[in-house]
């Protein structure tokens, strides 16, 4: 897989060390000259350019990219680079950074976003997954279909605690995607039962979320 990353700074780069290890191209552009830290991530292509100019974005023949992450430190910048790699060069796949949590409801597939990763929401969503039970936490939002990753811990008085998953009514546009049980990581299927102290990590529409953790709490 070929990954263009506009923005070369520590998450760019961090980013960049990543993907290069899981076997992927990686192209690193940034316009600043201070930027290109060639020896910090050698293996990766680099590219002193604009990446919110066509021309530079031809020159970084984006139209071969499988996957464009925009990681400035500018909104910005990170949703005109979204907007021109969907629009004009037709990339699969578009990664935005959201810098000011503000901003993250311009992060959509209108500005070709279809990942938007809000690190100030992620940090605060990870502090509320360690310390919730029985409450909904959103970890991630995707654009298309308007659809999030959420997590809730089963409490010991679910309603669905001792449940095979195949016996529950989940609502719609929800899917059950793994299920965290101590150390073991579990892959859903019909037979297997919830427990109390489960982490279960769904992906679910929105207007779904509440009808989701109505079911998954404490019975009445």
């Amino acid at each position: 897989m070929r990954v263009a990353i506009a923005g070369a700074g520590a998450v760019g780069r961090s980013i960049a060390g990543e993907l290069l290890e899981n076997g992927h191209e990686v192209l690193l552009v940034d316009k600043a000259p201070t930027a290109i830290s060639v020896e910090r991530v050698p293996q990766a292509e680099w590219l002193l350019a604009d990446a919110c100019e066509i021309t530079s974005l031809d020159e970084a023949a984006l139209q071969r990219c499988n996957v464009v992450i925009a990681a400035t430190g500018d909104d910005k910048v990170n949703l005109v680079v979204s907007l021109l790699a969907k629009t004009e060069y037709g990339v699969p796949r578009v990664v935005a950074r959201v810098n000011n949590p503000k901003n993250e409801w311009l992060f959509n597939e209108s500005w070709g976003v279809d990942v938007a990763v809000s690190t100030p929401r992620l940090m605060s969503a990870l502090v509320e997954e360690a310390v919730s039970v029985g409450d909904l936490v959103r970890l991630l939002r995707f654009s298309h279909g308007d659809a999030n990753l959420v997590e809730l811990t089963l409490p010991a008085d679910s309603s669905v605690a001792g449940t095979q998953i195949s016996e529950i009514s989940w609502p719609e546009d929800t899917s059950l995607v793994t299920i965290i049980r101590g150390n073991r990581v579990l892959t859903p299927h019909g037979e297997e039962t919830l427990e109390p102290g489960d982490e279960l990590l769904f992906v679910a529409a929105q207007a779904r979320e509440e009808q989701l953790e109505e079911l998954l709490q404490a019975r009445h």
